[in-house]
C-alpha cells in the first residue's frame, strides 16, 4: 500500500517518470485480457430527488414521456437482449423518485408502496424468467433494502464521484441532497456488510482538486480491505452537454485521467479498472496500457441514457484496437467470476450465474 504523499507525486509526474511507470505496469501484468459486458440499459425513472449540475439524465414528471416504466415495457427489452445474448439487465433510476407524489401514485397502480419493491419485482421476475442477471443502480437506500434487492441482483452499484462535501454548496451538487460523501459512503460500507459484488467509482471535472481524488480513493480502498466486495472502479470523465447547469465547464485534461488510472491501478490490484469506452472514443488502447483492464457495460440494443449523446463503440472496433496493441477484448457478466460463489450469491443467482459464466467461455 502507497501513502497519500507517494499518491500525490504519482499524480504530479513528469512524462519520463510516467513512462518508467507505464512500462513497469505492463512487465507486471498477469494477463492482457479487457473485459466488458453484454447488456441492456433499463431507465425505469428519470425522475430523480437529486439535481446535478451536470446530469442530463433527470426529468420532471411534466416533461417526462412516462414516470415509470411498466412491466411490459421492461420484459420486451429484456426479451430483445436475450436474443442478443446479453447477460446483464442494468436497472437505473434516479434518486428517490418515490418520493414524488405522481410516482407514489404509479407505485399504487402497479401493486408496490417504494421504488424497492417495484425493483425488487423488475428484479425477481428477470431473474426467475430469463437467462439473464439483473443489477441495479438506483441511489441510496437502507441497508435493509439493499440486503433485500440482494437477493434478486448478482451485483449493484453506487459511484461514490467524490468526498468532497464542499462540492454540496457549488452548482455541480447544491441541489442533490442523495450526493453527501457520507450517505454515499455509508451506502458502499452497508454493501460491503451485506457480500454485494460492487461496483464504484468517481467522477472527475465536477470542481474538485488532485487531493480530492486521493482522498477519494483512499477512501475506497479503506472500505475494500475491511470487506473485499468491490469488484471494480469506474474512472470517469465530466462530458459537457448543452442545456445543463455545467455546459459551459471544461472537460477535464486527458493527462489527469491518464495518471489516475494509474493511480487506480497501482492502489487496488484486486479490483478492476473501468474507463467508460462512448466517453473515451478512439482512446481506449491509451487507457490500457496505463493499467485499465475494463471498459464495463456495452449494449447492442439500447443506449448510454445517463450521457446520450455518447455512442457505444462497435465490439469489433474495440477488438481490433486492443488487438494492436496486442490486448484481448473479453466477455464477462455483470458479476466478477471471482464473486461467482456461495458467500457473495444466493442459490438462484449462482445457478444462473454459472450457467451463463459457462456459456461465455463456451463462445
Amino acid at each position: 500500500m502507497i501513502s497519500k504523499n507517494e499518491a500525490k507525486k504519482i499524480l504530479e509526474l513528469d512524462v519520463i517518470d510516467i513512462l518508467d511507470i507505464i512500462k513497469k505496469i505492463n512487465q507486471d501484468r498477469p494477463n492482457k485480457n479487457i473485459t466488458y459486458s453484454r447488456n441492456v440499459f433499463l431507465p425505469i425513472t428519470h425522475i430523480c430527488n437529486n439535481n446535478c449540475g451536470y446530469c442530463t439524465f433527470k426529468q420532471t414528471p411534466e416533461e417526462s414521456d412516462y414516470l415509470l416504466m411498466n412491466e411490459k415495457e421492461v420484459k420486451t427489452i429484456i426479451e430483445e437482449g436475450v436474443k442478443y445474448d446479453c447477460t446483464e439487465a442494468l436497472f437505473t433510476f434516479g434518486e428517490s423518485a418515490d418520493k414524488t407524489e405522481p410516482v407514489q401514485e404509479k407505485l399504487k397502480e402497479y401493486n408496490c408502496e417504494t421504488m424497492v419493491d417495484y425493483v425488487y419485482k423488475l428484479s425477481k421476475n428477470t431473474l426467475d424468467n430469463y437467462d439473464i442477471l439483473p443489477h441495479t443502480n438506483m441511489g441510496i437506500i437502507s441497508r435493509e433494502d439493499l440486503a433485500r434487492l440482494s437477493q434478486v441482483n448478482a451485483s449493484m452499484g453506487l459511484m461514490l464521484e467524490t468526498t468532497n462535501k464542499h462540492l454540496l454548496k457549488t452548482v455541480a451538487h447544491k441541489d442533490s441532497p442523495g450526493k453527501n460523501p457520507k450517505k454515499r459512503i455509508k451506502y458502499i460500507t452497508d454493501a460491503g456488510k451485506e457480500n454485494i459484488p460492487f461496483t464504484t467509482g468517481l467522477l472527475i471535472g465536477i470542481g474538485e482538486t488532485m487531493d480530492d481524488h486521493i482522498e477519494s480513493l483512499f477512501k475506497i480502498r479503506e472500505i475494500q480491505d475491511k470487506y473485499q466486495h468491490i469488484q471494480e472502479i469506474i474512472i470517469q470523465n465530466f462530458k459537457p452537454k448543452t442545456g445543463i447547469a455545467m455546459e459551459n465547464y471544461p472537460e477535464p485534461p486527458v493527462t489527469e485521467l491518464i495518471k489516475l488510472t494509474i493511480l487506480a491501478h497501482i492502489m487496488f490490484p484486486d479490483v478492476s479498472i473501468q474507463i467508460p469506452p462512448n466517453l473515451n472514443q478512439k482512446l481506449m488502447s491509451i487507457f490500457t496500457i496505463v493499467g485499465a483492464d475494463d471498459i464495463g457495460g456495452i449494449s447492442p440494443i439500447t443506449k448510454d441514457y445517463v450521457n446520450p449523446d455518447e455512442t457505444w463503440p462497435k465490439i469489433t472496433e474495440l477488438e481490433r484496437e486492443l488487438n494492436s496493441i496486442n490486448f484481448k477484448l473479453e466477455e464477462r457478466l455483470p458479476v466478477y467470476k471471482k464473486y461467482i460463489n456461495e458467500k457473495y450469491l444466493n442459490e438462484n443467482i449462482l445457478k444462473k450465474a454459472l450457467k451463463l459464466q459457462k456459456r461465455i467461455e463456451i463462445n
